[in-house]
């Protein structure tokens, strides 16, 4: 069960599931595991609303570094009648040749028979689970985690197992514990590995080798969600799953361009066992028949154009920046009233309540805080199972760091009259 807050949020379906009820037809046992998105569910709600507000919610690009008007004539460029009539399945034949050229020679070179590009990360998710989890099968999480990702592993009738995170990632002795203690070995582990969604904190190497030993003994698949890896902007790089176990089966990665160019392009990829890459074919399909094939064009240019490692020097130069302004507001308006990660990548803050403001929900700060003028995910949101009612995450990527200040001056104003109001009911 998602928790939910309201106006943002989805609504559960437990109810509709079984015998019609005024006119309703019944639905698939499988309704019961559509959670939703609390934080896609933000875009539409902070549509609506008329006031000023400042926008720590979703985990977007900044709208300013998005190369907007090299799309436009990439578009131009690009574009012929090949690019608006169905294309190959596992993609734009020049594309894959574009991403394993411009890949070649990295710490992840990619190779055509282990890709399938996909229509966003999310994609490359569901496919995952699609593939590998039956319904009463157990999937390791991170806690907290990026719901979406959980989401579809509910969708496919996971049973969840939620793992503590430390400063160093998911906390591979406990997983190995509260395996244990379950008496049952999980099918899939699924990890963020770098600057994760939504603690910002990265996972040691120690902790990838031993999780990747852990999933060689237990036969499980390690779901491997990086949409940051690129944006390390302080810090040592870690060695990625696919550098310390090369072609390892039961790895599969899933990459996106959403957070590098723009979500917009919904444009992503998947680096598999080369053996599983008709079933990709197979399984993607039944979803969409092909991805978006004049955005492949457009990003297949961008990446031609040899733009695209200055790009992400951009990128972390500008998102580090934002991150210290983030960090420095943080200090000036809320002090030790809260206790912030330190990430060295990425779009996240996690942010945790201190002393006697932890009693303050994040829940019920949150809509006092959408009165003040700024929004943010609260702790509950990213926690199948509804913890960190005392926790928060901040995007700090797509807001300038005027505009930040002015969001966390809000957001102190807003604890204040949280505290005053005292614990919801």
């Amino acid at each position: 069960m998602l928790t939910t807050i309201e106006g943002l949020g989805p609504k559960p379906t437990a109810g509709l599931v079984g015998p019609a009820s005024e006119g309703l037809q019944p639905l698939a046992r499988r309704a019961d595991g559509l959670v939703g998105s609390v934080i896609d569910s933000s875009t539409s709600l902070l549509a609506a609303q008329e006031h000023d507000i400042v926008r720590f919610a979703m985990g977007a690009p900044a709208p300013e570094v998005i190369p907007v008007e090299l799309f436009k004539q990439l578009a131009t460029q690009a574009h012929d009648e090949g690019s608006y009539t169905y294309g190959a399945t596992e993609g734009e034949p020049g594309l894959i040749e574009a991403l394993v050229a411009v890949t070649a020679g990295t710490d992840e070179p990619v190779r055509e028979e282990r890709v399938v590009i996909t229509s966003g990360g999310m994609q490359g998710l569901d496919l995952a689970f699609k593939l590998y989890v039956d319904p009463g099968d157990l999937v390791v999480v991170e806690s907290p985690t990026y719901t979406n990702g959980s989401g579809t592993a509910l969708a496919y009738g996971a049973d969840l197992l939620e793992v503590p995170c430390d400063d160093d990632g998911m906390d591979v002795e406990q997983l190995e514990r509260l395996v244990d203690e379950t008496g049952r070995t999980p099918k899939a582990i699924y990890t963020i590995p770098n600057f994760q969604n939504p603690s910002g904190v990265t996972l040691s190497e120690e902790r990838r080798v031993r999780m990747i030993e852990l999933a060689h003994r237990w036969g499980s698949v390690i779901v491997d969600d990086d949409p940051y890896g690129l944006l390390r902007f302080a810090g040592q790089p870690v060695r990625g799953f696919n550098q310390l176990s090369p072609d390892d089966p039961l790895i599969f990665s899933v990459r996106t361009f959403s957070k590098i160019l723009a979500p917009g392009l919904r444009v992503g990829w998947v680096d598999a066992d080369p053996r599983l890459r008709q079933l990709l074919i197979n399984a993607k399909q039944a979803m969409d028949t092909c991805t978006n094939v004049p955005n492949q064009h457009v990003v297949e240019g961008f990446i031609r154009s040899g733009g695209l490692e200055a790009h992400l020097e951009g990128l972390r130069s500008e998102y580090r920046k934002r991150k210290d302004a983030m960090q420095d507001s943080i200090r000036r308006h809320l002090g030790d009233r809260v206790r912030t990660t330190d990430p060295e990548g990425g779009f996240f803050l996690w942010v945790t309540l201190q002393g006697e403001d932890a009693q303050v929900s994040s829940q019920q700060l949150f809509e006092i805080a959408l009165a003040e003028g700024v929004a943010f995910i609260p702790g509950t949101a990213l926690s199948p199972s509804g913890q960190f009612a005392d926790a928060f995450r901040l995007c700090f990527a797509s807001t300038s760091p005027e505009r930040t200040d002015v969001g966390i001056e809000r957001l102190a104003r807003a604890l204040d009259r949280a505290r005053a109001q005292g614990p919801a009911v």
